[in-house]
């Protein structure tokens, strides 16, 4: 005879019997706690709140933008945008600011595009320990190697590069042409619902750089998608769409970088929407000088008369890029504007020992689905 299963009934509390509903929640604490381990359920109170550690960007306009002051630690980040504008700049950056803190990086570069003397160029230290770099063979060797490193626990920031060249392994062994539907949508939405709690466990920033496509047949609205399916929107915590702008010459007409326009479109532990303004320059990254400039302006650290910048009632010069050039020469008077420029940001941010308490922000209901896009992508 069947053994007889013991039977899961609710326990009929009357409301306001506060003593009988404490003692009750106490006793359903104890067996998950005894089933599960110490810290499977906690009691967060307005004395102890969740606190979300936030590592800078590399950049004053992008850590006000984010809200917290940098990327949240142990969560999901995603940039992305067209080709050539400036996404894996932004990752490098990070990198760097990371590896600043004492932290070790990981690069998991897909592409097979990384430039080692431009990321040197932007900070990043490939002193043995300190940056581990990986071109893996498919998408899932790419995705089983950046989950053996966060389960390690060591590695405190890890990029993937990118998100469309994470190639399953079917598709590699298939026939060129062949139809390969839904395969690294299936892919990412898999890695992502393991990966999303280790990552978390571990403290690590994943930051995905990710490519757009086109939608075919698509009449009104944006075209664009972004690949690998949605996954990748709902467990990221941060999303960032980044935008090529004008370009930025020289005074011989020669171009020196461009113009790129952030946007935070999804922010989880922050308010989002907010929109960055950088100067990218070639071979130097994200201009420093540019956005204390234009933030010294805003707060009005510096008076912009016309086209002529002065500071303390002493012209510094005309035009943007001659300031800039100032900055340049004459060190000690930028430190001090960026000085005041980042005490200013940091009030704002309310960031305080790079931690802020957790302010969880619902998802758009279109990022709940994580179904696979069967519309036709145009290159």
């Amino acid at each position: 005879m069947a053994k007889k299963s013991k039977d899961k009934q609710v326990t009929h509390i009357e409301k306001d019997d506060l003593k009988a509903r404490q003692a009750a929640i106490n006793e359903a604490i104890k067996v998950i706690e005894k089933e599960y381990g110490k810290g499977a359920i906690m009691d967060i109170s307005s004395e102890n709140p969740i606190k979300v550690e936030a590592v800078s960007s590399g950049s004053l306009a992008i850590d006000s933008a984010l809200g917290i002051g940098g990327y949240p630690k142990g969560r999901i980040v995603e940039v992305y945008g067209p080709e050539s504008s400036g996404k894996t700049t932004i990752a490098l950056h990070a990198i760097a600011e990371v590896q600043k803190t004492g932290g070790i990086a990981a690069f998991i570069d897909a592409e097979n595009a990384l430039d080692i003397e431009y990321a040197k160029a932007l900070g990043v230290d490939f002193t043995p320990g300190k940056f581990f770099l990986s071109q893996p063979d498919s998408g899932e060797q790419a995705l089983d190697i950046a989950e053996k490193l966060i389960l390690s626990g060591a590695i405190d920031i890890i990029v993937i590069d990118s998100v469309a060249a994470l190639v399953p392994k079917a598709e590699i062994d298939g026939v060129m042409g062949a139809n390969h539907i839904g395969l690294q949508a299936r892919l990412m939405s898999q890695a992502l619902r393991k990966l999303t709690g280790q990552i978390n466990k571990a403290n690590t920033i994943a930051l995905f750089i990710n490519q757009l496509r086109e939608k075919v047949g698509v009449m009104f609205g944006s075209p664009e998608v972004t690949t690998g399916g949605r996954a990748l929107k709902f467990y990221s915590t941060v999303r960032i769409d980044v935008r090529k702008g004008e370009a930025i010459k020289g005074a011989d007409s020669e171009i020196l970088g461009n113009r790129t326009k952030i946007k935070i479109v999804k922010n989880k532990v922050a308010p989002p929407f907010k929109v960055a303004e950088v100067d990218i320059m070639f071979g130097e990254g994200i201009s420093k000088i540019g956005e204390t400039l234009d933030f010294a302006v805003d707060l009005d650290i510096i008076n912009k008369s016309g086209s002529w910048f002065s500071y303390n009632g002493e012209r510094l010069g005309q035009g943007r890029e001659n300031v800039k050039k100032v900055f340049e020469e004459n060190e000690e008077l930028y430190n001090e504007i960026y000085g005041l420029v980042r005490d200013e940001i940091m009030s704002k941010t309310g960031k305080k020992n790079n931690s802020v308490d957790e302010e969880e922000s619902n998802d758009n209901i279109d990022e709940l689905d994580l179904g696979i896009e069967t519309l036709g992508e145009v290159e």
